[in-house]
């Protein structure tokens, strides 16, 4: 393609593709322009720079997530539901957490994002800066959740071919090191434990029930 017949759509698409598949490290304005079929100087000239496209991909990514009606919709019920959608999109786009700490994302989708969810805290009831606080809170948990999977894709792509063995071998020892603390070991005794290192089932829920508990008390 030329760069009369690209759109900015197209190549924005095309990018999270090619970053759900490579992630931020792989992605590549030429790969991008090979999978578009045109020059990555066609790229450029509709995007500006790398930078800018991973934002502006970034901030399409955010518009996948679905704003619950207020209306109809007590505050918890609407704040689980945005952030177990948010937790569901950054680990579908795995690059996104990566994205936050490297680049400055911006644009309507995740402003769209940010201005329901403090919405959603004003009709709580918090006020001014408690609602500021209480959206950081959530949406701080919510990434922190995300980065273990999000660090495992990156991880395992790293390693290349061989990846699934080699990190096998490395959890191997990394339990053999755990075995010798008894609260671990235990755990890695019992048919519960299905991989060092990996969260409880339900865990994500149980903390974000606890620290909605904590915000209802604040209220």
């Amino acid at each position: 393609m030329t760069r009369d017949t690209l759109t900015r759509e197209q190549i924005v698409k095309a990018a999270i593709e090619l970053l759900d598949d490579e992630g931020l490290d792989g992605f590549s304005m030429r790969t991008l322009g090979k999978r578009l079929g045109s020059a990555a100087t066609a790229v450029y000239w509709h995007v500006g720079s790398k930078d800018n496209l991973v934002a502006l991909a970034s901030d399409r990514v955010w518009e996948e997530i679905a704003l619950p009606d207020l209306a109809g919709t007590d505050w918890r019920t609407a704040t689980t539901l945005m952030a177990t959608d948010l937790h569901a999109t950054l680990i579908r786009h795995s690059w996104l957490v990566q994205a936050f700490s490297s680049l400055v994302t911006y644009g309507a989708g995740k402003a769209r994002y940010d201005d329901h969810t403090l919405a959603i805290y004003e009709t709580a009831g918090f006020t001014d800066a408690r609602a500021d606080r209480a959206a950081a809170a959530v949406l701080t948990y919510v990434l922190g959740n995300a980065l273990g999977p999000a660090a495992q894709v990156s991880l395992t792509r790293k390693l290349g071919p061989d990846g699934d063995a080699r990190l096998s071998d490395s959890m191997t020892k990394a339990r053999e090191v755990a075995a010798e603390f008894p609260r671990l070991r235990t755990r890695l005794d019992s048919t519960a434990a299905a991989e060092y290192g990996s969260a409880a089932e339900n865990s994500f829920e149980f903390g974000l029930e606890a620290l909605l508990d904590g915000l209802e008390n604040r209220r």
